[in-house]
Order: C-alpha cells, then sequence, then structure tokens
C-alpha cells in the first residue's frame, strides 16, 4: 500500500533482460535503508527488491507489468519515481494507492500557468476507467488531483515542488505514464457495470 507522495528519484543503471522477465537496477539515495523483499513502488508499479549492491538495487519486472506499465520502456539513465509501502500509523497524505497500474496514457498538452503547470493525458476509454473533476488519480505513482475530467482524458495542476520533486519535469508530449484510477472509484464503476 502506497500514498503517492514521492520519496525520491531514482535513476536507471542497468536493465536486463531473463527470459520474459526485466531487471532493472536503480541507484537511489534510499538504497542503504531498502531490504530484500522490501516493495518500492517505481512510477507507481510496486515491484519487490530482490538484490542491493552499495547505493543501487536491483526489482524484478514480469511480463504482466511490462505489458500493463511504462516499466518496458525504460533505458538506462531514465529518472523514475520512487516510494516505499507506507507504514502502519503514518499519514496518509495522499490518498490510497496499490502500486497496481491500470493502464497507460500518454501526455497530449502541458503549459505553465501562473505558479504551476498544467498537463492534460489521454487514456483508452474502452478500458472502463472513470475519472472525476477533485477525484483522485495516480500518474507515474504520484498522487494527483483531477481539474478537468473528460470521457477519454484529463488535466491535472502541478505545483512547482511537485514539477521539480518528480519526473514531471522530464515529460513531453507523447511521454507515455501509468495511470492508477482511485481504488473506491472502480469497485464503484464495478457495482454500477454489474446492476446495469
Amino acid at each position: 500500500m502506497f500514498t503517492g507522495i514521492i520519496e525520491t528519484l531514482g535513476l536507471v543503471t542497468n536493465l536486463k533482460h531473463e527470459l520474459d522477465n526485466l531487471h532493472i537496477t536503480i541507484e537511489s539515495t534510499i538504497t542503504s535503508e531498502l531490504k530484500i523483499d522490501q516493495s518500492v513502488a517505481h512510477n507507481g508499479v510496486c515491484l519487490t527488491v530482490v538484490s542491493i549492491d552499495a547505493s543501487c538495487y536491483t526489482v524484478t519486472a514480469i511480463k504482466e507489468t511490462i505489458d500493463k506499465t511504462n516499466i518496458g520502456n525504460l533505458k538506462v539513465l531514465d529518472v523514475v519515481n520512487l516510494e516505499r509501502a507506507m507504514k502502519l500509523g503514518d499519514r496518509l497524505d495522499g490518498h490510497i494507492v496499490q502500486g497496481h497500474v491500470d493502464q497507460v496514457a500518454k501526455c497530449i498538452a502541458f503549459k505553465e500557468t501562473q505558479g504551476s503547470w498544467l498537463f492534460t493525458f489521454k487514456y483508452d476509454a474502452s478500458l472502463s476507467n472513470i475519472t472525476i473533476e477533485k477525484g483522485s488519480i495516480t500518474v507515474n505513482g504520484v498522487s494527483l488531483t483531477v481539474v478537468d475530467s473528460k470521457l477519454d482524458s484529463f488535466s491535472v495542476a502541478i505545483i512547482p515542488y511537485t514539477y521539480e520533486h518528480t519526473g514531471f519535469k522530464n515529460f513531453v508530449i507523447d511521454s507515455v505514464v501509468n495511470l492508477e484510477f482511485d481504488v473506491i472509484g472502480k469497485y464503484v464503476s464495478k457495482l454500477n457495470n454489474l446492476r446495469g
């Protein structure tokens, strides 16, 4: 379980394919605090630490994860958003995030406004995921509030701190991002579909 509040950024230092798996090695300031078998969200994807070496650690993504997220697009020297699993009793500063990506989206627009940035993302609406204005959404692991909701797209406003301390500053048009929709909204949507 995560909150969508990014702790730090990690640098991809190595990628190794083994059969259908992808081993990803990350250099990070939190490596010394990690343990084998610990869960860490990488751009919103929950992955398990399988080895640690000095300032780097390695996680493994299976085919299902590679197929449904942007993890397979990673390149050496890419920067990823990192968040360790929340501790029981901690404040929930973002929202309830599972680290299970629902689908990917593309950045279709961004602009600097008066002191913030507005990013717009387009996704495949046929998968029945929805957003609502003022509702929660996770983009590459970052807990955000939807400011403009449409059938197959939404916008989010990014404050300067979030822009500087996450991967948002690296987004360009057509950047592919991971989306995790609000878990409560997913249950409500599913119930409505079952009734209808």
